[in-house]
Order: structure tokens, then C-alpha cells, then sequence
């Protein structure tokens, strides 16, 4: 496997529509983000400095520290370093001029270049705790320099925007080499401080219009209004560093260079495609008190239930203590609520509508078996929320029902509920009324796992009541979905009506590692999916040939939701793809295969640094669209990766 280099010069970098087209972020692994481009202007309400969870709010992410611009003062020059954007394209200032270089291996690094002024800077978040650390390095000067810096604030909700209003607390108070500040009551106190003394000079003012591109482009409002309360100098000499730290508590700023040493000591270094993902997937990981969960994604998502078990059995594999994901199953089994898991376990008006969830829930169990877990084990931990799934879909839910031919039947006119859940104009843009091939494809495979679970358990009232059913669903589902003539399966079924559209459903069904299909279907099924749907950024979800094809994510929020599922390309099926290779082709599909999997190193250096975005267009260059960084793509790069060298060993 190759080598991969994240790192761009000033040569890329003094194009702004280059750098801010790049985007970084980190997390805390307890909730809270930084996240910007790399030329350090903000282009999204969702970018920040520090970006945290307000329990007072329930929870939700609030954007404290906007942004914070340096500015270096040698002699009677100044030489501004940040980046901002206002209304009518006015830039101001333009500091990406004197950017020489980002280089990432343990965390994104900037190097600045200015009237012989050498300025290196690195920043991170203290990993569970609400604090982002600025570390700045003066490596070369003709002379002493005096660094200046102002922050400026937000103090609102990430789906919102601030405005300038006289209800502001715009006032500070003094802390040990530092001040601390909040615009609005209900809100934790925002300490700004710096491991050596600075001077603080008042200047409290608000900077109004500043636009966000990617908000624009969206077709959201754009225009913000920041606070800044004055500025931090500094003098600094040649070979000197000074830390800045952003908290919601007063830092010890004797221990600052310390911490943000030691906290940069647990970053490893990142030169190939499998460490840039393991870091990656280690930010989804959400301490919540006692309990782990998974973050779907950044920087808008929280917890999205049917994505925490698609993701799991690959962010698993990053982890040393294995038992990472049997916790995160612990966090969501008390949601189980008539055989059906809500939407999000963070909501407090929990929604029912994923007639597959729990269904993954059990295919994530079956995942961990693969990965070295005893299944008896398995089975006394979760043996019983299996067949309380089981049993409720047998018996009928509120959204899902067995027929009599053994086939799931989950259907409301106007609801979306598996995985293709998009609304476009207040309708599902992906209608699937009746029987989708991927949930009873899972169905199947359910059954069969949950029958070896209590063979070995000696269950013997389990597998009277449900041995039989295998068979039975097996010859409905291949008279349902299979059609020699056409050589692949049909997406939905619901007795009416077929509907033949070519989708990645197909793959997972012959994926599953207990499926109804013969190795000659699963074969073709494979063709198929290679002919019509994969791309450099996995597959496709709905066949170029389609009259309804529309594989472009932009537009405004309907548009875009109308493309979600009609084309566009969602990386996280690549693992079932991987699966079905290795399945049919065995030896002869691996080299095939590595070439394909290296191919997303290149998407690393592209979009957001180290990680996979949420969805990509369908047709070339593939651009990324959505969250910045999504779990289970990245999950399923890791799993298909971990397939792939065990085949080839």
C-alpha cells in the first residue's frame, strides 16, 4: 500500500479558491469540534474554533470561539495572517498571501512567511474536554516580533448565525494571563488565555456581514455578525513558542506548553490511507458521561441510530479495547421499544421510523462474531434483544409486518423508512412503498444468524418456533426479486408493482453473509453493479441509464435532497461491494480490488483533510457534498481495507 502525503504549497495555497475549498476538522471525542479551511477563512456557519455542546440548551453544539485573527508586527509593518470574507466578495484581511505551507502528519500545521518573519502555528483539541490550544512557534526573525491577536466570538447555536443586538454582554473580565467573556446568559464562561503574560488591549467592537460561501451556495442565509473584545500582544523571539488556550474553564497557564505537548504526543503519525481513517474514525467516538456512542457525523450530526451500527464493526477495528463496541450497543438497547429502534437515541420526542434498524442492529452483532467474538458470548449479551426483534416483526410493528410468504411488508404513503430516507418537497424523494430488497435481504440473514446464536445456546423453543422460516422466505424472495432474463434484483417489491430501477440494494443483499442467493446470482448481480454503478468514490444509487438520474448534489435543500438517492454516490456501500468481490472471485478479485480501495487516498487531500465527506456527485470530478466527515463511510473503507488484507494473506 502507498504512502500518503498530505501537504500543499504556497504555490496552491495563494489561490483562495484552492485553500478554502480544503477543509479540517477535529474533535474532542466528548461532543465538541474545531473546524475551518485551510486558509483559515471561515466558509460555513458551521465552522469555529471551539464549538461545543451547551447543556443548558440541551445539548445542542454551540460556535463560541468564531475565529482568530493574527496579525505579526515587526518594526513599523504589520503583516496580517487571517483570513475573512464580507458581503459584495470583500476580503479583508488576506493573510492565505502569506501562507508557505500545510503539512499534515500528526495535526494539520501552518507555516506563515512575511518580511523575513517565519511564524509556525498548530492547534488541536484537549481530547474530553472543552478546550482548543494554539500553539505558535516563531522559527525565524530578523528580530524580536510582536504577535497580535484578536478573537472574535458567536455565542450561538451551529444551525444559526449572530447578529450584532444591544442585549450583548459585551463586557470581560481578567483572568490569570488571559480574560473571560460570554455575550449571553445560560451560556459557560469563555476563558482566553495564553502560557506567557500578553497585553490586553481593550477594543470591543462588532464586525458586521461577514459571508460564508458554502452557506450562500446552499441557499441559506450567509451573513453574520462577530464580536471580537479587543486584542492579545505578545513580544516573541526566534526559536520561542507561546500557547493560546480557548476554554469554557480557567486554564493553569503555567501547564499550557506542557498540555498542548502532551496532548499532541497522543496524535500518531499518519503516512498511509489505513492511518489517516483510524484517526479519522477515532473523532466519531463520543464519550456521553458513562455511556459511548457514535457521532453520525460532522460538523451538523449527532447520533443517527441505523448509521451507529452500520459504522460500528469498522470503527471497532481501530480500537485496542475491543470491548468499544459492545458498549455502544449497551448505550442503545435501552431504546429498543417494540422490536423497533428510534431514529436517534440523543432525541427526548424519539421518532419510530427505520423498518431496518434494528435489523442492522443485528447485523452488527453478527460483525463483532467475525472480528473474534464467541457467539455464546454474544448470545447471553444480546440473545435476548435478537429475539425480541425477531418476534415483534413476526408479530407485526408500527411501520413493518411479515406477510404471509415470510417477505417484510413496511409501507405509509409519504414515509421513507430505510436507509434511502431523503424528502424532496415534502415527499420521499426515493419512493419504496412496499417490500425493499436490502431489508428483507437483512431479514433473512437475521434469522439465520439468530438460529445459530441459539444452537449454540441450546435453545430448543427458539428453533422450533423458527427453523422453518428460512426456507420459506428464501423461495419468496427469489420469486420477488429475481429475474433470469434481466440477471439482477429488484429494488422494491409489494405485490402490485415491481420496480426493476438499478440500485446498490442489490449489493447489500448478496453481501450478507447468510443470503438467499446462489454464487452465479451474486455474481451477476456484481456485473451489474460494476457496469451501471461504481465509481472512483464507490457506488452510485441509481443507474446512469435511469430516466430519473440525477447525480449532481446542489441546488437548494429540496433539489439537493431530490439527488441524495438518484445518483449521487454514498461511500459506505463500498464494503458490501468489497464483501461480494471477495465472495465471487476470490483470489482472482484482490488485485482488482487493492487498486480500487487505494484510489480513495487521493480524496483525502481533496475536500476535508484525513476523511471521507457524507456524499459525493455521481459523475466526474465527484465532488464531495454534505457533512464534512461522515462515520460509516469511513467505517466502511476500514472494513472493506481489513477484508481485502485478509484475503491476501
Amino acid at each position: 500500500m502507498g504512502s500518503v502525503k498530505i501537504s500543499f504549497t504556497r504555490q496552491q495555497l495563494k489561490d483562495p479558491g484552492f485553500s478554502t475549498q480544503r477543509e479540517v476538522i477535529r474533535t474532542n471525542r466528548a461532543g465538541a469540534y474545531l473546524s475551518t479551511t485551510i486558509s483559515g477563512m471561515n466558509t460555513r456557519k458551521y465552522h469555529g474554533l471551539l464549538i461545543v455542546p451547551v447543556e443548558q440548551f440541551g445539548g445542542e453544539k454551540h460556535v463560541l470561539l468564531s475565529s482568530v485573527d493574527e496579525t505579526v508586527v515587526y518594526g513599523d509593518t504589520e503583516f496580517p495572517l487571517a483570513t475573512r470574507k464580507y458581503v459584495n466578495d470583500y476580503v479583508d484581511p488576506q493573510g492565505y498571501r502569506y501562507l508557505e505551507s500545510v503539512e499534515y502528519e500528526k495535526v494539520p500545521a501552518y507555516t506563515y512567511r512575511a518580511g523575513g518573519v517565519k511564524l509556525f502555528y498548530e492547534r488541536l483539541l484537549v481530547e474530553n474536554e472543552q478546550q482548543m490550544l494554539i500553539r505558535y512557534t516563531l522559527e525565524d526573525a530578523p528580530g524580536p516580533v510582536k504577535l497580535r491577536l484578536k478573537p472574535f466570538v458567536a455565542f450561538r447555536n451551529i444551525h444559526s448565525l449572530s447578529k450584532a443586538n444591544p442585549w450583548a454582554q459585551t463586557g470581560f473580565e481578567e483572568t490569570e494571563q488571559g480574560i473571560r467573556l460570554r455575550l449571553y446568559e445560560h451560556y459557560p464562561w469563555l476563558y482566553l488565555q495564553l502560557s506567557k503574560h500578553a497585553a490586553f488591549t481593550p477594543a470591543p467592537d462588532w464586525y458586521y456581514n461577514v459571508e460564508y460561501d458554502r452557506e450562500k451556495e446552499r441557499g441559506y442565509a450567509c451573513l453574520e455578525d462577530l464580536f471580537s473584545p479587543g486584542s492579545f500582544e505578545i513580544v516573541l523571539r526566534k526559536g520561542e513558542s507561546v500557547v493560546f488556550s480557548g476554554g469554557v474553564s480557567e486554564a493553569e497557564v503555567s501547564g499550557l506548553k506542557k498540555r498542548f505537548y502532551h496532548e499532541l504526543r497522543k496524535r500518531s503519525d499518519k503516512t498511509d490511507l489505513p492511518d489517516f481513517l483510524k484517526n479519522a474514525a477515532t473523532q466519531f467516538i463520543w464519550h456521553k458521561g458513562s455511556q459511548e456512542d457514535i457521532m453520525a457525523g460532522f460538523p451538523w450530526y449527532d447520533s443517527i441510530t441505523r448509521q451507529t451500527f452500520i459504522s460500528l464493526p469498522g470503527l471497532r477495528l481501530t480500537q485496542t479495547d475491543r470491548q468499544l463496541g459492545m458498549a455502544v450497543l449497551d448505550t442503545c438497547l435501552p431504546h429498543l421499544k417494540g422490536g423497533l429502534f428510534p431514529r436517534s437515541i440523543g432525541c427526548c420526542d424519539p421518532v419510530y421510523d427505520g423498518a431496518d434498524t434494528a435489523l442492522w442492529f443485528i447485523w452488527a452483532i453478527q460483525q463483532f462474531r467475525k472480528q473474534g467474538c464467541r457467539i455464546k458470548d454474544l448470545g447471553i449479551r444480546f440473545g435476548e434483544a435478537v429475539k425480541e426483534i425477531l418476534e415483534a416483526y413476526r408479530q407485526g410493528t408500527s411501520i413493518v409486518n411479515m406477510l404471509e410468504n415470510g417477505l417484510l411488508f413496511a409501507a405509509d404513503q409519504g414515509k421513507a423508512y430505510t436507509w434511502m430516507d431523503s424528502y424532496a418537497w415534502g415527499n420521499p424523494a426515493v419512493p419504496r412503498y412496499g417490500m425493499p430488497v436490502e431489508l428483507n435481504a437483512l431479514w433473512y440473514n437475521a434469522i439465520r444468524f439468530a438460529l445459530e446464536m441459539a444452537g449454540r445456546a441450546g435453545d430448543s423453543d427458539f428453533i422450533a418456533r423458527w427453523n422453518r422460516m428460512p426456507e420459506m422466505i428464501e423461495e419468496s424472495f427469489i420469486n420477488a426479486y429475481w429475474d433470469d432474463e434481466k440477471g439482477y434484483l429488484a429494488d422494491v417489491y409489494n405485490g402490485f408493482y415491481t420496480d426493476w430501477s438499478v440500485r446498490p440494494n442489490m449489493v447489500i443483499a448478496a453481501a450478507m453473509d447468510y443470503t438467499p442467493l446462489s454464487t452465479e446470482q451474486q455474481h451477476a448481480i456484481l456485473e451489474k453493479a460494476e457496469k451501471h454503478l461504481l465509481t472512483p468514490r464507490g457506488l452510485r444509487t441509481l443507474s446512469p441509464d435511469d430516466p430519473a438520474y440525477s447525480p449532481i448534489v446542489n441546488g437548494l435543500p429540496d433539489e439537493r435532497e431530490n439527488a441524495m438517492h438518484k445518483g449521487a454516490v454514498h461511500p459506505w456501500l463500498v464494503m458490501f461491494y468489497a464483501d461480494v468481490v471477495l465472495k465471487v472471485r476470490r483470489k482472482s478479485g484482490i488485485a482488482g480490488l487493492r487498486r480500487f480501495l487505494d484510489g480513495f487516498s487521493e480524496e483525502l487531500t481533496q475536500h476535508c483533510l484525513g476523511t471521507l465527506s457524507e456524499v459525493y456527485d455521481g459523475e466526474p470530478p465527484y465532488h464531495a457534498r454534505g457533512a464534512l466527515s461522515q462515520a460509516w463511510n469511513v467505517a466502511s473503507l476500514l472494513a472493506s481495507l481489513n477484508m481485502l488484507s485478509q484475503a491476501e494473506k
